[in-house]
């Protein structure tokens, strides 16, 4: 059995952020509306930096309830080769919904944060949470994914120089790669690589303009969260504190 997909228990929130959460205003809207005491918890004025309880406080916003939405969960999955990153295939392939329980898959608004391609394995976030869905794939955050990648032959040190200054792909330059060689064989490399960017196959791509294939590729790790030794096609609940990332930067 998975571990349950979201804490049980519902902390007291700020009301900017339970009011945007209900989706009446933008948080910065919220301090206004709190400033200007339009907002009411339990029949008494809020003032600005108040929390409430969504379950027992009774919040109003121009004397009308302010009804809370379902608090917001995050699942990390070991998704397998062979089954596709989003919630539906036209070719009716596998998808990672179809790994979790019916009730966590339809109707939650679940969905894939980012992505890894069909051939690849390993950590994948799933989440209601817009928020997180912001922090974990915009490049201001600066979180970054971590792989174990099989390539084909041994590489030279010229060509690991190449990865790890960003090989330009579709005419663009590519970002700065972390590049540690972790073990060589005859035939085969295996190669750690953190990366801050995540475009379309790019670690494929770069490893083909190389002259080197993939034969193995796994994320290991997406910015603070780790796979750990969850088994492949399950999955864990995952608590709010272990994403909690740094502000962003500029």
């Amino acid at each position: 059995m998975a571990d349950d997909p979201a804490p049980s228990k519902v902390q007291p929130q700020r009301l900017q952020k339970l009011l945007a959460g209900a989706g009446l205003c933008s948080r910065r809207q919220a301090e206004v509306l709190l400033l200007q005491g339009r907002v009411r918890v339990n029949g008494r004025v809020a003032q600005l930096g108040d929390r409430a309880d969504p379950r027992w406080d009774h919040v109003e916003l121009d004397g009308r309830p302010v009804a809370a939405r379902s608090p917001a969960f995050t699942v990390l999955l070991h998704k397998p080769r062979g089954v596709v990153s989003s919630c539906f295939d036209p070719e009716g392939r596998p998808t990672v919904l179809d790994l979790l329980p019916s009730e966590l898959a339809r109707g939650t608004g679940l969905h894939p944060v980012g992505r890894l391609d069909v051939q690849s394995r390993g950590a994948l976030l799933l989440s209601t949470d817009g928020e997180l869905t912001l922090r974990l794939t915009h490049p201001r955050y600066g979180h970054r994914k971590t792989y174990r990648v099989w390539v084909e032959g041994q590489l030279t040190a010229a060509a690991l120089e190449r990865w790890r200054r960003g090989v330009p792909l579709d005419g663009e330059p590519s970002q700065a790669v972390g590049v540690d060689v972790c073990e060589q064989r005859p035939d085969r490399t295996l190669l750690k690589l953190e990366m801050g960017e995540g475009r379309n196959r790019q670690i494929r791509r770069t490893a083909e303009l190389l002259g080197h294939r993939v034969l193995d590729l796994i994320r290991i790790a997406i910015g603070p969260i780790a796979l750990g030794d969850l088994p492949e096609g399950r999955w864990r609940g995952v608590d709010p504190e272990e994403w909690a990332g740094p502000e962003p930067r500029g």
